[in-house]
């Protein structure tokens, strides 16, 4: 007999298990543990769930399209950005375990509560720019706890980091610093449900992803990368496939999923990288490391870089161990 009840027939162990019972299952025994934790997540689970209702229905509630305005990055703002960023800054200043944020759509930190232990950063809606097309997208997030430095801590103080993807299912992927879980909603239900315990990221994959559009920006050794692992060597297991669809979620979560590498380096034109240090390198490599992945940013570990503002941007690799070693070696012409 089990204490959970599953909605799903024939279920494998593990599944009928709720987000709830999980995070609460991870803390008992935890010294000082006061539930706070577990009640951010929950509020976190609350949010994307509702973001889920929403993006669902985009197409019929005139939700699609552009709000006309742009935000602290220079980059346009969709309709589906700004509400996602309305329900998570919402849910979680309901929420007196967290003391302030930190969002791709806001200029500056936000304190919501001066009792909060906690500090949230998040991409409310990342791969927006897919919105309109159908393409999956999603939410990513980081959780700190608040202290000296606020939000620009490395990586490396972390608590807990997921995402959401919003696609043929609506999937949760979480660390609390004990391995890497997925959860998958159940819309009938309303509740998350453990579907992918314990992921790992495979030693080696056999795909690569990378904007091949990009390459004339690269500089040298990229170019030498990109060229070797298309190459034909049958010894090496080369060629790599290329996967590439230009949501960071949908191509981080294939990645931790099979294998392979995710690459968005420097270039002549984001000299710096592209992607935000804070709310979209530090949780995935977060969760790339807890499933045996590697993250760096081309040479070093990501997770070690002291952020100076919220919106730093830096290069990003992440993947399995075996692929991201490769890169580097050629990032220090070792290769």
């Amino acid at each position: 007999m089990t204490d959970s009840i599953s909605p799903f027939p024939a279920a494998p162990t593990g599944v009928g298990t709720t987000l709830e019972a999980h995070v609460l299952g991870g803390m008992r025994g935890s010294p000082g543990a006061t539930g706070e934790f577990a009640s951010l997540m929950n509020s976190l689970a609350l949010a994307v769930r509702i973001i889920h209702t929403r993006v669902r229905a985009a197409g019929l509630a005139g939700m699609l399209g552009y709000t006309g305005e742009t935000n602290v990055q220079g980059e346009e703002v969709q309709k589906l950005d700004a509400l996602a960023n309305d329900v998570l800054v919402a849910v979680l200043e309901r929420n007196k375990g967290c003391a302030m944020v930190a969002s791709e759509e806001l200029e500056e930190l936000r304190v919501l509560s001066g009792n909060g232990k906690y500090i949230v950063a998040f991409d409310p809606l990342d791969g927006s720019s897919n919105i309109d097309v159908n393409i999956s997208i999603g939410t990513i997030f980081s959780v700190l706890r608040a202290g000296p430095g606020g939000a620009l801590q490395p990586g490396n103080k972390i608590v807990a980091a997921g995402y959401s993807v919003y696609g043929s299912a609506t999937t949760l992927v979480l660390s609390t610093g004990h391995g890497v879980h997925g959860f998958t909603l159940d819309p009938g239900v309303g509740e998350f449900f453990l579907s992918h315990p314990g992921l790992q990221c495979p030693e080696r994959g056999s795909t690569y992803s990378i904007n091949e559009g990009n390459l004339t920006r690269w500089d040298e050794r990229v170019r030498k990368w990109d060229g070797w692992i298309k190459s034909e060597d049958e010894e090496q297991g080369l060629p790599y496939g290329h996967r590439y669809v230009g949501s960071l979620v949908a191509d981080a979560h294939r990645t931790l999923m099979k294998g392979g590498i995710f690459a968005y380096p420097a270039d002549s034109k984001s000299p710096g990288g592209k992607l935000r240090l804070l709310y979209e390198a530090n949780p995935m490599a977060y969760l790339f490391e807890q499933a045996g992945g590697a993250a760096t940013n081309g040479v070093d570990r990501i997770l070690d870089i002291v952020p100076r503002g919220l919106h730093d941007r830096t290069p990003l690799v992440l993947g399995s161990k075996h692929d991201v070693q490769a890169y580097r070696q050629f990032m220090l012409g070792e290769r």
